[in-house]
């Protein structure tokens, strides 16, 4: 150790002070952790250099004073054993002056002090008190900090410490009275809080104590003392902090003080206590004191605490209603010392504290009451045994908080409620009311809807006190054994009355668990005595009634179907004994079907049916009469139960009915029908419906009895004193008779639904109609007057519909004869325009279509006008409305299910098409069906695909009806064939498949009524026309090429069916078709009129730019791509007759080409021979004219701008467009290299030219000369280039070239002047790598470019050559000499960028041909010298070239032909390690590590590898990542050349450039290595280290201390001779004050080995 010099250590140990207070917390960190470290070695050293430092910097700023001052105690804490004694006294007496220096208090610098004496004082504790009592001499007020340190001795070291304190409270209880400021009282006090508890601690552990004589007594006459003044005077005081910790003091010193002065003092104490609560916010320790001082009381037998009850209650009382916030645990923690405050309360006191609590519990404030019941919750819960006595008392108190209307109140009642059932309460009378108080909060609604959050994050909702009555429920159900017969049966109870509806599921589940349990035990009070005398259970009829009810709609009220049927099930023995085994047998499948369905997917319809089915079968199992005549009066009479839940009360009303149907007491059936049709709230149309389909399913035993009954109440009071005096004297609250009447009109239609059929017929006119025609029509004075109402409409469409269908069902082919059909027939159009035209939510539509289909067969016809209006109503009424799926914007009561929606859909359509049948079937003959197809054809072309669907249906359904009736008697003309088929043949391909289908029937209908009218024979089979039934099947997932030979057999058809006459009406159809609103369909347009174009195309070369210019306008309305294909294909024909005149005209089209006139040329890529003929003389064309001209763009600017000239631009564009069409491949195959060399030559004579200002001044289309600004914008010479480039590559169908291109952005870096080489360059890579074998004829058509005057063009291809020579492509193909050559005479170019390729170029045959290397050996190195010497070279480049060049070849070339040559590269290399330029100085590095192997067994190399390891392991952290990875590979190849085995294993092992290397660990085992292997170069290695100090790399200089650092740390003795230790030590000392943190922290490391 002694050979680093003591004052080198001093050196780094003073500047790691200094540094202490670095503003960077990490190099703050760092700088103690050193200083640790060399304390840790040196405690004695460092400690003493501390204390120097402190001694001599009096004035030291206190923040890093405290930094030392830790340091020191840190140092203390981990070597005090190892530490001299005089060096402990030293510091004892160090800490004692700083923390007493100032007689201000400054915390932080006086409590590190401070810390530093407990850390003596753990082991010390005599040196300490020595020194700290002389600074505690009686008489004089001691320093805030030394009362302080000896509060904080005497709780980190008890059993020190409390030996000490009868002395330490001597000399400070007269000291007290002198604190005049309050932070010495709070000192003073907090001490005395401190000594109290470590005496106490001490006396609680007297075995192990040192001295165990000492007794409570020793100190009580001080604490005596002590406590006068604390509380005499100082609790008074003004300052919060001060009062809470004398209370604190106090609760401590009460268990020491002498029994008679506690209890002389406790009548004072207690007050005084209680009064803090008020003058301060935190209660905690107030409420901790209390406790201790009343548990000293009660400890000493105190008889005090009963005169101080009173207020010791109300003060409690007031706590324990404080909110607990439990985020903020000193409340909870309050609120756990008040409960025990209460605890020793109800030990001594309890009659007083139940009288006061119970009181309490009547006081209605909400926090008072949640304070009362959290202490009665705690008492029932704690003190069980005296508690005995108070249940009655408790029980009768509780009452008033029930009624309490706070949830948070209610929260805290069910707790007391639970404790009750746990302790036996609930038995005892008035359990039962606590029990029904869960029950009630078991039914409560939601507070917040789904998605709404409470805004008082206290607040108890609805949901949560709920769920924790749910689970109080379940909890007494389950695990309170006692409670089973209290709640059995009597949870019944709550089962039938509404307000408990919410609460059923948890009832049922309750109900199960009792039930199955006395069951399973046999108990006899299983059986339930409903009507027992004083019994309040509903009877087994209601309690059955209900649970099927809940059952009808499963999923309300939180899923109370299943738990009800569940319930049916498992009490089935006390509904009816018969009951039992048929609901054992049926309610399982019900409940597996229920489990099995979601609110949604469950069908209403079919659960309803098997619940009535099942209903049906218990009343046939229990077979009983009477039983069943009771039930029905039970269930008439619990109706009204559902008034506000109409559904269920219609569900009942069926279930009334069904009960009604299985009895056979003719009286009670009449007394119930009369009861429901009373009782019935008319007004609603859900109850009306219910009573209907009751009363219709009652009919079905009982018709007769049933229609005199309706009868009967149509005639009776009820009906006239609703009716009024024109209605004028009428009670608003008195029944609607519209409604009256709405609900007998519906009651005839179910009882002809449901009457038996053989009883039906004989009453329909006599009875069922006449009344209904009866209630619809009101006499008024004898006047017949129709109604206005619409209920009362829609019961009658809703009534005659059902009557229809009965009577269908009876009578299947028997009609009716209505005379005022007519009207009847005006009144159902009424009904259908009134309908909303948006939404269907009635069956109205459905049922006055049924209707009128009926009607409209019957005699006499309609006329013209009345037939027209009709299909015009029912059309337009139905096919408007929305899809079944499309959300209805009414409100939600009137909207439909989706369900519900299909079905009226679905008849709804059916009936309409019945209509048109029975229509068409009067007049069946062309102009009859025109009459009707004239309504559907505007729906055909409609925009919504559900409205072409219903129109295409429709009229394949007409034209199939038409052609199944056609009976031809004479030969006519069909003669709107024509004018069908263009409209409905493009249907054929409609993107719906229905349509396609549809669409298909109906041409093939048309072909054979067409045929018929032509005179064939019914039977007549056309093969042609039959090919479309095939056509038909495959359309039903069809792709393009099914829809074109769709099209195409279409035409087939057509063309031979179709008469001449017709043909100008169809092609006018079919060109609408172009723009038809479906793709699918205009594209079947133009296919059509594309296969008639081509049989009849010959005669129109005159019209061949007019067609041309025509096609271009229509290319700008169509949007379909397919169909611009189709025109692009008619383009074709008229080029492919007509060359050179499209392409004259073509060529002329203004520039840049607008979308359409691009379409145009790429539709004459489609022929090979033609897109060859145009190609060969555009790539003439290219390269003999001049791509741009210089032009001074401004007077004001000097230099020239390229502007480029338009014929060759025009030229390109045209390229560009023709190769974008697919078929232009075999084309571009056959000149493919010529169209490469072109498009990469005029690619580089684009980059930075720009627009001709009069670009279109040759354009032949005078208006279109002005074209779109924003396109011209847009329209870029380069770009043009390089996307014709891009689509050669793509049609070349080298897509393997083009996907690397597009992913490295290739292209754009092409047109950037700043990477256009960059570009060429990965364009070229991709062609050797993907294209090799088109490689010779591209090179032969570049080289002549290469002596262009173009400098750009020399520059592309010189780019692209010199890439090709990184591939082993161009030796295979025998072109490497060619272009070796051709790099060879570029050195010399007058064009910088040229000759920079030239010599990456002859760089990369190392890469692309190694082996050819050595032949080129002399030329090579001479290129790469000259290349390094580059003088007109200002970024560089050359050089950079150059020197990669050399690495690479070098890798390759023979020893003999670089041997003499190494040192002088080695030298020349070296000036460039740390070159500011990332990529030179990594090439320099590359270059470096591969000159190594022709130096191998050189003394001389190995010298210079030496000169040069220090920077290059120190680049191993340099901020470029590619340096790093150079670095490691030159160590990796240099390491056999180091001259150590172990270095060398190291550099192999660790230095690989795609992993990580921990820096640290790497240096130091390498420093330690260095050392081993070459101790005679340590001085270089340092010296050479210490240059990097200076580095302008914060990395490397940070580096740098770290490799220093490692090296003292690993340096054994023997070898420091050869350390400038000096220079190390300043040099450190500078970083340490660096600007950069990261260099302080790695010096303040390499500082911690100095030791």
């Amino acid at each position: 150790m002694g050979v680093i010099e003591e004052t080198d250590v001093e050196q780094v140990t003073l500047a790691l002070l200094d540094a202490a207070n670095d503003k960077d917390p990490v190099v703050q960190e760092q700088v103690r952790k050193s200083i640790l470290t060399l304390g840790n070695q040196q405690p004695d050293k460092v400690l003493y250099m501390c204390q120097d430092y402190l001694l001599k910097h009096p004035k030291l700023v206190v923040g890093h004073r405290v930094v030392v001052l830790q340091t020191i105690e840190l140092v203390l804490k981990s070597r005090i054993d190892d530490i001299s004694y005089p060096k402990i006294k030293n510091v004892i007496k160090l800490a004692s002056d700083e923390m007493t220096k100032s007689k201000d208090v400054v915390p932080e610098w006086q409590q590190a002090a401070s810390n530093i004496l407990v850390a003596v004082g753990n082991k010390y504790i005599s040196d300490i008190m020595e020194e700290i009592l002389c600074k505690f001499q009686p008489g004089v007020l001691p320093h805030f900090f030394v009362v302080q340190t000896l509060a904080s001795l005497s709780d980190s070291n008890v059993y020190g410490m409390v030996p000490f304190l009868s002395a330490i409270m001597g000399t400070m209880l007269p000291m007290l009275g002198m604190a005049k400021q309050d932070n010495m009282k709070w000192v003073f006090t907090f001490a005395l809080c401190r000594f109290s508890e470590s005496i106490l601690e001490y006396l609680a552990n007297l075995d192990k104590a040192p001295d165990p004589t000492v007794r409570k007594d020793t100190f009580s006459s001080e604490i005596n003392s002590a406590y006068d003044i604390l509380f005499s005077s100082w609790i008074q005081s003004r300052e919060a902090k001060l009062r809470l910790t004398v209370a604190e003091a106090l609760g401590s010193m009460s268990h020491l003080m002498a029994h008679d002065k506690l209890e002389e003092q406790l009548p004072k104490l207690l007050p005084t206590i209680l009064g803090l609560y008020k003058k301060n916010a935190e209660h905690y320790i107030i409420s901790k004191s209390l406790c201790q001082v009343m548990e000293a009381s009660v400890n000493m037998g105190s008889r005090v605490l009963e005169t101080q009850i009173d207020g010791l209650l109300l003060a409690l009382h007031q706590q324990i209603c404080s909110p607990v916030d439990f985020s903020n645990p000193p409340t909870v923690k309050n609120h756990n010392e008040v409960l025990r405050c209460f605890s020793i309360l109800a030990n001594t006191f309890l009659d007083r504290l139940m009288v006061f609590v119970l009181q309490r519990l009547e006081n209605s404030n909400e926090r008072n009451r949640m304070g009362s019941l959290a202490v009665l919750r705690h008492l029932i819960n704690s003190s069980t045994s005296t508690m005995e006595t108070k249940k009655f008392l408790i029980l009768s108190s509780i009452r008033q908080p029930l009624a309490d209307h706070s949830n948070k109140v209610k929260k805290r009642v069910v707790q007391v409620i639970s404790a009750m059932a746990h302790h036996g309460y609930l038995e005892l009378d008035g359990g039962d009311l606590l029990v029904r108080f869960i029950i009630q909060h078991c039914a409560l609604p939601d507070t917040y809807h789904r998605g709404q959050r409470p805004p008082d994050p206290e607040e108890v909702t609805n949901e949560a006190l709920r769920s924790m009555c749910d689970n109080t429920l379940h909890l007494f159900t389950t695990t309170v054994g006692r409670l089973t017969d209290v709640l059995w049966p009597m949870l019944l109870c709550y089962l039938t009355p509404n307000q408990y509806a919410n609460a059923t599921t948890p009832l049922c589940k309750s109900l199960i668990l009792l039930a199955n349990k006395k069951q399973a035990a046999q108990e006899p009070n299983f059986t339930i005595d409903f009507s027992a005398q004083g019994s309040s259970l509903p009877s087994q009829y209601v309690l059955m009634i209900r649970l099927f009810v809940n059952a009808s709609f499963p999923f309300r009220c939180r899923g109370h179907g299943a738990p009800s049927l569940s319930l049916l099930n498992a009490i089935s023995p006390n509904i009816h004994p018969n009951a039992e085994p048929l609901w054992e047998k049926e309610i399982p499948k019900l409940l597996n079907y229920l489990e099995e369905s979601t609110e949604e997917s469950l069908d209403k319809k079919k659960w309803e049916e098997c619940l009535l089915q099942l209903l049906s079968k218990t009343l046939a199992a229990i077979d009983d009469g009477q039983w069943t005549g009771r039930l029905a009066v039970e269930a008439t009479r619990y109706l009204p139960t559902y008034n506000n839940s109409l559904d269920e009360k219609s569900f009942l009303y069926r279930c009334v009915g069904v009960i009604l149907q299985q009895c056979y007491n003719k009286d009670l059936v009449r007394k119930q029908l009369q009861e429901i049709l009373i009782s019935a709230r008319h007004n609603d149309a859900i109850e009306r419906t219910g009573v209907a389909m009751g009363i219709g399913l009652c009919a079905s035993s009982h018709l007769d009895g049933t229609l005199e009954k309706l009868e009967e109440f149509g005639k009776s009071d009820v009906f006239r004193k609703a009716s009024g005096i024109f209605g004028l004297l009428k009670d608003k609250n008195d029944v609607d008779l519209e409604k009256m009447k709405s609900t007998l009109i519906l009651c005839y239609g179910y009882v002809a639904m449901h009457a038996p059929e053989d009883q039906l017929l004989t009453r329909i006119d006599s009875v069922i109609l006449l009344n209904i025609s009866k209630h619809f029509n009101t006499k008024v004075l004898g006047i017949k007057v129709e109604t206005k109402d619409l209920t009362m409409k829609l019961s009658l469409i809703h009534s005659i519909g059902l009557i229809a269908k009965a009577i269908s069902i009876c009578v299947r082919k028997q009609g009716f004869l209505f005379s005022r059909k007519q009207e009847l027939m005006g009144v159902m159009m009424d009904f259908i325009k009134a309908e909303p035209a948006d939404v269907m939510r009635t069956p109205v539509r459905y049922l006055v279509l049924t209707t009128c289909a009926n009607l409209i067969n019957l005699d006499p016809p309609l006329t013209e006008n009345e037939n027209f209006d009709l299909l015009k109503t029912c059309l337009n009424g139905v096919y408007g409305l929305p899809t079944t799926d499309t959300p209805d914007k009414g409100k939600d009561e009137e909207s439909l299910d989706p369900q519900q929606r299909e079905a009226l859909y679905s008849d709804t359509f059916n009936a309409l098409h019945e209509l048109l049948r029975n229509v068409l079937a009067r007049d069946l003959n062309p102009d009859g069906f025109q009459s009707v197809f004239k309504h559907i054809e505007s729906w055909l072309n409609s925009g919504q695909e559900h409205e072409r669907e219903r129109a295409v249906k429709a009229t394949a359904e007409l034209l199939q009806f038409y052609l199944d009736s056609l009976s031809v008697k004479n030969l006519v003309t069909f003669h709107n064939l024509g004018a069908l088929l263009g409209r409905l043949a493009p249907r054929c391909t409609d993107p719906n498949p229905e349509v396609r289908r549809a669409a298909i029937d109906c041409v093939y209908s048309l072909m054979y009524i067409q045929l018929r009218y032509e005179g064939f024979s019914l039977d007549y089979r056309d093969d042609s026309v039959e090919s479309l039934l095939d056509v038909r099947e495959k359309l039903n997932k069809p792709d393009h090429s099914v829809l074109y030979k769709t099209c195409s057999e279409l035409t087939k058809v057509i063309s031979k069916r179709l008469p001449q006459q017709q043909l100008s009406s169809l092609l006018f159809m079919l060109f609408d078709g172009l723009m038809d609103s479906q793709s699918n369909c205009s594209r079947a347009s133009s296919v059509i009129l594309n296969t008639l174009l081509k049989n009849r195309g010959a005669g129109l070369q005159d019209l061949v730019p007019e067609m041309l210019e025509v096609l271009h306008n229509r290319l700008q309305t169509i949007s379909e791509e397919q169909v611009k294909v189709a025109v692009g294909q008619s383009i074709l024909i008229l080029a492919t007759q007509h060359l050179q005149t499209v392409v004259n005209t073509l060529v002329a089209y203004p520039l840049p080409y607008d979308s359409w006139s691009c379409e145009m040329w790429m539709a004459l890529g489609a022929d090979s021979t033609l897109a060859l003929q145009i190609m060969e003389m555009i790539i003439e064309k290219l390269y003999v004219m001049v791509p741009y001209m210089d032009k001074k763009e401004s007077m004001l600017r000097p230099g020239l701008t390229k502007v480029a000239t338009s014929h060759p631009l025009a030229m390109t564009c045209a390229l560009r467009e023709m190769m974008l069409n697919g078929q232009s491949a075999d084309a571009v195959a056959a000149v493919f290299p010529k169209l490469f060399s072109a498009l990469l030559v005029r690619l580089g004579s684009s980059v930075g030219v720009q627009l001709p200002k009069d670009l279109n001044s040759n354009s032949i289309i005078s208006e279109r000369k002005t074209t779109n600004k924003s396109n011209v914008a847009s329209f870029d010479v380069c770009g043009v280039a390089m996307e014709a480039l891009r689509i050669l590559l793509a049609r070349a169908q080298l897509d393997a070239v083009v996907k690397p291109l597009d992913e490295e952005g290739a292209w754009d870096k092409m047109k950037d002047p700043q990477q256009h080489t960059t570009g060429v360059t990965l364009l070229s890579r991709a062609m050797a790598k993907h294209a090799g074998p088109r490689l010779p004829a591209i090179v032969e058509s570049l080289c002549p470019s290469l002596s262009n005057i173009y400098e750009c063009q020399r520059i592309t291809v010189t780019a692209f050559f010199s890439e090709l020579l990184n591939h082993h492509v161009v030796t295979e193909l025998m072109i490497l000499d060619m272009l070796m050559n051709n790099m060879m005479e570029r050195i010399t170019d007058s064009c910088c960028t040229v000759r920079m390729l030239a010599v990456r170029g002859l760089g990369n045959i190392a890469v692309g041909s190694p082996e050819k290397v050595n032949k080129y050996a002399k030329e090579l190195l001479a290129a790469m010298s000259s290349g390094m010497e580059e003088n007109d070279d200002p970024g560089k480049h050359i050089t950079l070239e150059a020197m990669s060049g050399m690495s690479k070849i070098l890798l390759y070339l023979d020893q003999k032909n670089v041997q003499l040559l190494v040192v002088y590269i080695f030298m020349k290399i070296k000036p460039f390690l740390e070159n500011e330029n990332d990529d030179i100085r990594c090439a320099s590095i590359m270059l470096m590590g591969n000159l190594s192997k022709f130096g191998l067994g050189e003394p001389v190399f190995k010298d210079q590898i030496h000169n040069v390891l220090v920077s290059l392991l120190l680049h191993l952290s340099d901020p470029n990542p590619q340096v790093v990875k150079a670095c490691k590979y030159a160590m990796r190849v240099c390491a056999p050349v180091v001259g150590s085995v172990q270095i060398s294993a190291m550099f192999q092992n660790h230095l690989h450039e795609e992993k990580g290397l921990h820096y640290g660990e790497f240096i130091n085992d390498l420093t330690k290595y260095i050392i081993q292997d070459f101790p005679g170069m340590l001085n270089f290695y340092h010296i050479t280290v210490i240059q990097f100090f200076k580095s302008n790399w914060a990395e490397i200089r940070a580096s740098a201390a770290m490799f220093i650092g490692f090296l003292l740390g690993n340096l054994p003795d023997e070898h420091f001779s050869h350390m400038n230790m000096g220079s190390v030590t300043k040099g450190l000392v500078i970083l340490l004050q660096d600007p950069d943190p990261l260099v302080r922290v790695k010096a303040a490391e390499a500082m911690g080995n100095f030791h």
